[in-house]
């Protein structure tokens, strides 16, 4: 098999490699340089960007049961030069809080993944920690947790005793405890309010979960991470102080990280919340634009972990209700992370070395996969995008790669272009046309600390 050279501008976590090239042998990198570059299929060019794969680390291929599973979800990752998907637990009937469904899933999603995917798993809160080891050996990349119960079944409350166990069961493998970060009793306290207000406009969804919502869980899901030894990340944070609070434990000793969603970074109230209604509900809110704002200043201290979609692909008869709170959380958003997240480092005078950190070598660490992913680095995959400052207005129907025929990021203009997607050296996209065929994809099992599962 020929060698394949890739050329460009290449994109690295700590610096941007003008006239550079990446050679890649057998689907991994064999050595990253400037300058005139070896012998090999060429890919790219002088006007190209040559990044790192994305690993999103958060995607609910099945929360809405016979809708996009993995067939679809990892089709959108592709056009969008994500090359790993992370998948939620939190699948429509199946619960996956055992080794058995684990393991099914595993088996399922592999024959419809169009890129690699590693998985979360959960506990039942009548299973605690039962099993926590068995998830573990079945080849979990993480465990996810929820302090707010959306669902008894299908995403449930798990109370802070519990979690102090599960996570405690949780370090001994040197995994990380995912959070969703929200206060159960002050959250139905502030639904009930505003339920009693009878509004229903688009700024009940911000009322029902204010702030301090956010920030109560995580400082308690921090302190029971400190107390169990567990590294313990919160999944997904809307509001500026959230950040303040994880650097705060990171600075004591702790590993406490935290995840910024595109649409914290993308989306506010004022502009988007108030003309999209329940295309643009998500928990945590999308909150306003001095929020906004201040997510991107804690990105340039270097306060974000890592970026996400936390994406889901509803129907529109679950997100066009004109009560905002009847609507269904989350939106599609795969197709479009990487353009998103580059328009944003632009417009901010950021180097785009921030995207290589955030949507590939942090993600990587934070899961464990770092032994094979996660960087243009000498023996892991070949996980490589090309892009190139081609300006465009985002459409989600138009591409074809996308089960539903919407997204709040409709009729954005991004200044880059993902023009082609390799998995392991494989072209899985090229031109806005996904070639990757189901079941190309390939389970990732995280590297578990020596002496554990």
């Amino acid at each position: 098999m020929q060698d394949k050279v890739f050329k460009g501008k290449v994109v690295l976590p700590d610096q941007v490699i003008d006239n550079g090239w990446v050679l890649v042998s057998d689907g991994r990198v064999v050595q990253t340089g400037q300058g005139t570059a070896p012998a090999g299929e060429s890919h790219g060019g002088a006007d190209y960007l040559v990044l790192p794969g994305a690993i999103d680390g958060q995607v609910h291929s099945r929360s809405q049961k016979n809708q996009e599973e993995f067939i679809w979800s990892t089709r959108s990752a592709a056009a969008g030069g994500v090359t790993t998907i992370v998948d939620m637990p939190y699948d429509d009937g199946d619960l996956i809080a055992t080794p058995e469904r684990f393991t099914r899933k595993v088996e399922s999603a592999g024959k419809e993944a169009r890129v690699d995917f590693a998985l979360y798993a959960t506990a039942h809160p009548a299973d605690g920690t039962k099993h926590i080891d068995g998830l573990v050996e079945a080849g979990a990349a993480g465990f996810k947790f929820s302090t707010f119960g959306t669902h008894p079944e299908r995403f449930p409350r798990i109370t802070p005793q519990m979690l102090y166990e599960c996570f405690s069961a949780i370090a001994r493998h040197g995994l990380i405890a995912g959070i969703h970060n929200e206060n159960d009793e002050m959250v139905r306290y502030y639904i009930d309010q505003v339920e009693k207000s009878g509004r229903t406009d688009y700024l009940t969804h911000s009322m029902s979960r204010p702030p301090v919502t956010e920030t109560l869980a995580m400082a308690e899901v921090y302190e029971i991470g400190a107390m169990s030894g567990c590294a313990t990340h919160v999944v997904h944070c809307s509001v500026g102080r959230g950040y303040e609070l994880a650097a705060g434990y990171r600075a004591q000793g702790y590993a406490a990280t935290v995840e910024a969603c595109i649409h914290y970074l993308t989306l506010c109230e004022e502009d988007d919340v108030s003309r999209l209604i329940g295309r643009a509900k998500i928990n945590p809110p999308v909150r306003n634009r001095a929020e906004r704002e201040a997510i991107w200043q804690q990105l340039a201290a270097g306060n974000v972990t890592i970026v996400s979609t936390d994406h889901v692909s509803w129907s529109l008869d679950r997100k066009n209700d004109e009560n905002m709170l009847k609507n269904a959380s989350g939106v599609p958003g795969l197709e479009a992370l990487y353009a998103l997240l580059l328009k944003g480092l632009d417009e901010h005078g950021l180097s785009l070395s921030h995207a290589a950190r955030l949507l590939a070598h942090n993600p990587a660490n934070l899961f464990r996969l770092g032994q094979t992913k996660g960087a243009l680095g000498a023996g892991l995959d070949a996980d490589i995008v090309l892009a190139r400052r081609d300006p465009y207005t985002y459409k989600a129907a138009e591409s074809g790669n996308n089960i539903v025929g919407w997204s709040p990021y409709d009729g954005i203009k991004l200044p880059f272009r993902i023009t082609h997607t390799f998995v392991r050296g494989e072209c899985a996209m090229a031109e806005g046309v996904v070639t990757a065929e189901p079941g190309s994809g390939r389970f990732v099992r995280p590297a578990l600390r020596k002496g554990a599962a």
